[in-house]
């Protein structure tokens, strides 16, 4: 009988594509992965991977074992967790906005791990877009991201914790003609961009539609603290989230306006499957923000 670190190994290897990769993450070598994925494959009788000089990708056979091996470690965490009294412990790895680290969801983290000190969490810093993909593959047990604006998988659920007005910044000491007017404002000054393919990107480009804008295009950055960095020196002005972890009234380089007849949101949220080993850590993340 296979034993569970070996089962966990096995779905390492098969998102990580390689013995390599797989090992960095778990702290074993290429060699021992190897040899796991052998015991394990001699055990099954059967052979799970079609290997190369540089990969290791799951054959027909090894495709269909993935979510039952899923749901063998998501009953082994449950029995863990009922066992222990309901204390959470082992490893959970979520991922987060930068934006999001930087503020209220730091402090639940904080609040969850001194509650559960044998917990291990281990978090990125990334995209919604790209957390989506990774939390359906299981890369991820679950991620805070921005709403999506197309419809999530049936695999996956979203439930929302926080939300920010989309605003215009604009600089105390502009490096160029600032105009009296927010629609001018807007036409002409340079605007610095959240990269369009974003989730956050896609409510900046409706605002500028609601706003009927035809803006200066200066900038393309994937990063809203650049953006009001470069903003604070004076570069150019932009649309972004209001974030909460921002002193906006004490910022002497910036200047903050709501947009005139025009009330978009950014709603920030928990993304997770439908059905996980780490529900018992999620829900104490949705109570958190549902107290706070």
């Amino acid at each position: 009988m296979p034993s569970i670190r070996t089962l966990k190994i096995f779905l390492t290897v098969a998102r990580c594509g390689t013995f390599s990769s797989a090992g960095e993450l778990v702290g074993l070598t290429p060699a021992a992965i190897g040899l796991q994925i052998r015991t394990l494959e001699d055990e099954l009788g059967v052979q799970l991977f079609d290997r190369s000089a540089r990969a290791a990708v799951l054959n027909p056979i090894g495709r269909s074992l993935v979510p039952r091996v899923e749901e063998v470690l998501s009953q082994y965490e449950l029995l863990e967790a009922s066992v222990s009294g309901g204390e959470m412990s082992g490893t959970v790895v979520i991922g987060a906005l930068v934006s999001a680290l930087m503020g209220a969801f730091a402090d639940a983290l904080w609040s969850i791990r001194r509650r559960y000190p044998g917990l291990d969490v281990h978090l990125l810093a990334g995209m919604s877009s790209d957390f989506a993909r990774k939390v359906e593959d299981g890369e991820l047990d679950a991620a805070v991201v921005t709403q999506s604006p197309r419809p999530l998988p049936a695999s996956l659920s979203w439930t929302p914790l926080y939300s920010e007005p989309m605003v215009l910044i604009v600089p105390t000491s502009p490096h160029f003609e600032l105009p009296s007017e927010q629609i001018q404002i807007l036409n002409e000054a340079p605007f610095m961009r959240f990269e369009r393919s974003t989730w956050t990107g896609y409510l900046v480009e409706e605002v500028l539609k609601r706003c009927d804008a035809k803006v200066n295009e200066a900038m393309e950055l994937n990063s809203i603290e650049a953006i009001i960095a470069l903003v604070r020196q004076g570069f150019g002005i932009s649309i972004v989230p209001k974030l909460a972890n921002v002193a906006w009234d004490k910022d002497e380089a910036l200047q903050l306006y709501s947009l005139d007849g025009v009330d978009i949101r950014r709603h920030v949220g928990l993304l997770e499957r439908s059905k996980h080993g780490r529900m018992n850590f999620t829900e104490a993340i949705k109570k958190y923000f549902a107290r706070n």
